[in-house]
């Protein structure tokens, strides 16, 4: 498979503030080979979340410039449903509450339209309820769940939990974690790191964002880059959590200016 399994090249882009066009993507390089987990950190207001936005398909952004591939494919040519049926997937920050939309009807609605879209054979209700009995329990979670609405009453830790069980149902061979550690507990951070691990091999790859080290202790990334500013600044091995943990952005920053 190619080292550019993702790649993006000079990646721009802007939002709609109060009717003022605001660039919030200003040059994004990125590259991150077939089997390797990266991560990114930067301070508050640097883009993080708005490149997995971006990278998603989500339609409030617009891009201006450069371009974004995976697996050799143009990923901003496509619609978001498009870019889960290749392999994408994006875990939110602050998954949505669904009201009236029950959990498993929901899941199993999700994977058999990926499947379709990869031309497997869709799962009947006694497959799919076998499959994802199998996954709640990996993930320490109660079958309960899958019989209420989509993150309604949810916990932060179960919201969490529930996306990692989508992402394991769904089988992506990318996955965009966007702050996927915030609000979780030690034990809650385990389960879900675990959850990541589980996946990893020659044909996934993940893009790990987060503000903290602790998460790049238990999804121990291959590199990890620091975004401020709308660009990618500077980009190093996992060493570089510990460092930016006990020294912060402020390095980096200035020599970025």
């Amino acid at each position: 498979m190619s080292n550019e399994f993702v790649k993006i090249s000079g990646l721009c882009a802007k939002i709609s503030d109060g009717g003022t066009d605001k660039e919030i993507l200003r040059g994004v390089d990125l590259e991150i080979p077939a089997g390797e987990v990266h991560a990114i950190m930067g301070p508050n207001g640097s883009g993080k979340s708005t490149l997995s936005y971006v990278l998603a398909g989500r339609e409030d952004y617009e891009v201006t410039g450069g371009s974004a591939t995976f697996k050799g494919q143009d990923l901003l040519a496509l619609e978001p449903e498009e870019r889960a049926a290749l392999g994408l997937f994006l875990a939110f920050q602050a998954p949505v509450e669904l009201p009236g939309v029950n959990n498993a009807n929901f899941l199993r609605t999700a994977v058999n339209a990926v499947r379709r879209a990869r031309g497997q054979d869709e799962l009947d209700a006694v497959a799919f309820l076998k499959a994802v009995r199998q996954e709640t329990k990996h993930l320490s979670m109660s079958d309960d769940m899958l019989k209420r609405n989509v993150n309604v009453g949810f916990s932060g830790g179960e919201k969490k939990r529930n996306e990692v069980l989508q992402m394991r149902m769904l089988a992506p061979s990318f996955a965009i974690l966007d702050e996927t550690d915030s609000g979780l507990d030690i034990d809650a951070l385990r389960i879900v790191a675990e959850g990541v691990n589980s996946l990893r091999s020659p044909d996934f790859s993940a893009l790990v964002i987060t503000h903290h080290q602790r998460l790049l202790d238990y999804i121990v990334p291959d590199r990890i880059h620091v975004m401020a500013r709308g660009r990618i600044i500077h980009s190093g091995g996992p060493e570089l959590a510990k460092q930016l943990e006990a020294q912060g952005y402020a390095r980096f920053l200035a020599e970025a200016a």
